[in-house]
């Protein structure tokens, strides 16, 4: 059997749309979603006051939200300019990422899980830059 680092070696190999970097973000993100999307991250099993809070499955759209988020907290207004060097120019990018490492048996998926949930979430045209609101103007100076 493959070690992790050897099934990433010939992942990259097998697949060279990609950097290693992309993965890399890829599962920095999906740990991001857990950590500041709770709503996402918790789910604790309904009159099982037991229980303790387990990781909830994040759904493709989910994730995609969340390297939207990620890329923006890490990179600030180069985000979409480094995910474009490592290869990643559209949300189904990132499922392609995903799937490649599903497939290598480095990330896990439901039986609800399509490759098609990745597909045009959002568009990286303006997805990854700051919004901005300008003041309203005044009718009067204060002097």
């Amino acid at each position: 059997m493959n070690s992790p680092l050897q099934a990433m070696r010939k992942l990259l190999k097998e697949d060279p749309r990609y950097k290693y970097e992309a993965y890399q973000f890829i599962r920095e993100a999906l740990q991001y979603a857990h950590e500041h999307l709770p709503e996402l991250s918790q789910a604790v099993a309904a009159n099982d006051s037991f229980s303790k809070p387990r990781p909830r499955h994040i759904t493709g759209q989910q994730l995609c939200e969340a390297c939207r988020h990620y890329a923006i907290d890490q990179f600030g207004y180069l985000a979409r300019m480094v995910l474009e060097s490592w290869g990643v120019r559209s949300t189904s990018d990132f499922g392609e990422l995903v799937y490649n490492l599903i497939r290598i048996e480095q990330m896990r998926k439901s039986d609800s899980d399509r490759r098609e949930d990745f597909d045009d979430v959002y568009s990286f045209d303006g997805a990854f830059e700051p919004d901005f609101a300008l003041p309203k103007p005044t009718d009067t100076l204060d002097i």
